[in-house]
């Protein structure tokens, strides 16, 4: 779970293709705690 002291954010994406949403999960997910909840 997300630090007390830093509390909880949302954030989203928006990508053109498979590849870029991987790449850019891969960046978030080393940058910090992130949880997927879902995809369209």
């Amino acid at each position: 779970m997300a630090n007390e002291s830093y509390g909880i954010a949302l954030g989203m994406i928006e990508t053109r293709g498979l590849v870029p949403a991987i790449e850019a999960a891969d960046a978030m997910t080393k940058a910090a705690e992130v949880r997927l909840i879902g995809r369209d």
